[in-house]
C-alpha cells in the first residue's frame, strides 16, 4: 500500500466517523420537514466550505465550471433529500443498509463512465459487504407499506450517492477540493430551494436549529469533503465500501441515544459488512 493509499484510507475512515452522527442529528431536527433539513444543511455547509476555500486563496468565486456543478448538485440534493425522507418512514438500520448498497452501483458507474474497473481480488469484498447489507434489510418481520416506501427512498438515495461518488472521482484534477465541494453543495442548495419554498415551514426549536448546524458542519462540510478527498486517492468503490461502515456507527448511536436496539440479524449483517471491507483492504 502506497503513502497515497494510506492517506486515502485514513481520510475515508475519518469521513465515516462524521457520517455516523447523521441519523441521530436528523431525528433531532424534528419537527422540521426533510426538505427544510436538507436545504438549510446544504446552504450552511456550502457557505462554510467556500469561506474556508477563500481564506486558503483558492478563489472559488471565479470557478468557470459552474454549469457542470449544477448537474452534480442535482444528484447531491436528491441523495440527501431521499435519505433524510427515508428516515421518516423506515428504521435507521434499513435506511443506512439500503443507502449503502451503493458500492454495487459505484462499481458499475466507475466502469461505464470512468473506465476504472475494480480489481478482481476486491470483488469478493464488495459481494460480502453488499450481502451483509441485503441481509440487514431483508429480514424484517414487521415490514409494512410505510417501511417499504422508506426503503425505496433509501434505494434511490443509493443510486444518487453512487453517481455523486463517480463525479467526485472524475473531477479530482479539475478543481481544488474545497472549491469543488463548496460549489456542489451550493448547487444542491439551489435545486432544493423550490421544494423548500413549497413546503410549510414548521416552527424551529433550539434543538432543531442546533441539529441543522451540526449536520451542516459535521457530516457534510467536514465529512463529505473528506469523502471527496479520499475519492481523489482511491478507486470510488473502495471509498464507498469504507463509507458503508456508517451503518455500524449509525446503528450504534441510534441504540445508545434513541433506544433503537438492533436485532440479532442486524448485528450479523453489520459484521458481514465489516468482513467485506477488510477483504478489500488486504
Amino acid at each position: 500500500m502506497t503513502v497515497g493509499d494510506r492517506r486515502g484510507w485514513l481520510t475515508a475512515i475519518a469521513a465515516v466517523a462524521l457520517f455516523s452522527t447523521s441519523p441521530v442529528l436528523v431525528r433531532s431536527a424534528a419537527p422540521l420537514h426533510p426538505a427544510h433539513v436538507t436545504f438549510f444543511r446544504l446552504a450552511v455547509a456550502s457557505l462554510a466550505v467556500l469561506v474556508v476555500a477563500t481564506l486558503r486563496g483558492d478563489e472559488p468565486w471565479h470557478e468557470p465550471r459552474r454549469r457542470r456543478y449544477l448537474g452534480y448538485g442535482l444528484i447531491t440534493s436528491l441523495h440527501f433529500l431521499l435519505y433524510i425522507a427515508s428516515l421518516s418512514y423506515t428504521t435507521i438500520a434499513h435506511s443506512l443498509a439500503l443507502v449503502y448498497s451503493a458500492p454495487i452501483f459505484v462499481s458499475a458507474f466507475a466502469w461505464l463512465l470512468l473506465r476504472e474497473p475494480l480489481e478482481r481480488r476486491r470483488w469478493l469484498g464488495v459481494v460480502i459487504t453488499c450481502g451483509g447489507i441485503a441481509y440487514l434489510a431483508g429480514f424484517e418481520p414487521a415490514m409494512t407499506p410505510t417501511m417499504l416506501l422508506g426503503d425505496l427512498l433509501a434505494l434511490g438515495s443509493a443510486v444518487c450517492f453512487a453517481l455523486y461518488s463517480v463525479a467526485g472521482r472524475y473531477e479530482r484534477s479539475a478543481s481544488p477540493l474545497l472549491t469543488y465541494a463548496g460549489h456542489v453543495y451550493g448547487a444542491a442548495t439551489l435545486w432544493l430551494l423550490p421544494v423548500a419554498l413549497l413546503v410549510p415551514l414548521a416552527q424551529p426549536t433550539w434543538q432543531s436549529a442546533s441539529a441543522i448546524i451540526g449536520l451542516a458542519l459535521g457530516p457534510l462540510a467536514l465529512g463529505h469533503t473528506l469523502y471527496n478527498a479520499a475519492l481523489r486517492r482511491l478507486h470510488p468503490t473502495v471509498v464507498n465500501l469504507v463509507a458503508t461502515q456508517e451503518v455500524a456507527g449509525g446503528i450504534l448511536l441510534g441504540a445508545v441515544l434513541l433506544g433503537e436496539t438492533p436485532s440479532g440479524q442486524t448485528l450479523l449483517g453489520v459484521a458481514a459488512t465489516l468482513v467485506g471491507v477488510l477483504l478489500v483492504l488486504v
